[in-house]
């Protein structure tokens, strides 16, 4: 099976800031063609221009990945302007706190059509392509927080349990018709998002470590890709206990 490498193609979602940036950046340094989408054209260009000295380059396609037939629209695009990718890197979708006491339907259906719909809406548009050709790549960017329920983290923890689902159910049929697919269970990288989070983050990542650990794991064609990884063993392992035994830990982790 054919994996992309450094001088092909790349699309890349959520690439306007934080790890997707970082990635973009990484990948164009490394020698690759990136194609960039994130709601913000400005941001992009200004990634964009970062590229300039690199072997590499980066490319806007501006995208609210939302919207089912602006990512139609895109992807039609990018094919025909920038040519098809080798390489797909699904990473686009954000963080927002549930907590019970603010628990809000439009918090989650916020959450549930950027993280989940947004990327179910690329995987319509890219997998004909794709799959016609036999060959390529394509990396979903999950979370190790859809192992385990976590506290104030439902909405977002939901969607990334599904979408690491998601990548468990295709990755078999994917497989046989020559396709790549690998998911992407990062822990917590400093962003400004995750400026933003009010509690303690444990073996907190820099963005640019975290970009080449992404990157490596892009390289290796493994199934799964995590990092940092003393954190992911430590997740799996509280998703192996017993409810009474994981619970009392995970209440533990509350602000206090």
């Amino acid at each position: 099976m054919n994996r992309a490498k450094p001088q092909d193609r790349v699309w890349i979602t959520g690439a306007s800031s934080g790890l997707g940036r970082a990635l973009a950046l990484k990948m164009a340094s490394e020698g690759w063609r990136v194609a960039a989408s994130a709601r913000s054209q400005d941001q992009l260009q200004a990634v964009a221009a970062l590229a300039s000295a690199f072997p590499g380059s980066i490319e806007a396609f501006p995208l609210d990945v939302t919207d089912r037939d602006a990512v139609q629209e895109t992807v039609a695009r990018i094919l025909e302007d920038f040519g098809p990718p080798d390489l797909v890197v699904l990473n686009a979708g954000t963080h927002k706190p549930t907590p019970a006491a603010r628990l809000s339907t439009k918090d989650f259906r916020q959450l549930v059509e950027l993280n989940l719909m947004g990327t179910v809406h690329c995987l319509e548009a890219v997998l004909p392509p794709l799959r016609r050709r036999r060959e390529g790549q394509i990396a979903i960017v999950a979370s190790l927080a859809g192992y385990v329920g976590l506290p104030l983290a439902g909405a977002y923890g939901m969607t990334k349990a599904g979408l690491i689902n998601l990548a468990e159910s295709l990755e078999p049929e994917l497989r046989a018709e020559g396709v790549t697919l690998q998911v992407v269970n990062p822990g917590f990288v400093k962003t400004p998002l995750t400026d933003r989070n009010p509690f303690h983050m444990p073996f907190l990542m820099d963005v640019e470590s975290a970009a080449t650990a992404f990157y490596r794991g892009l390289q290796s064609g493994g199934f799964e890709i995590v990092f940092p990884r003393r954190f992911a063993y430590l997740l799996k392992l509280l998703r192996l206990l017993p409810h009474p035994l994981a619970l009392a830990i995970t209440r533990r982790l509350l602000p206090k």
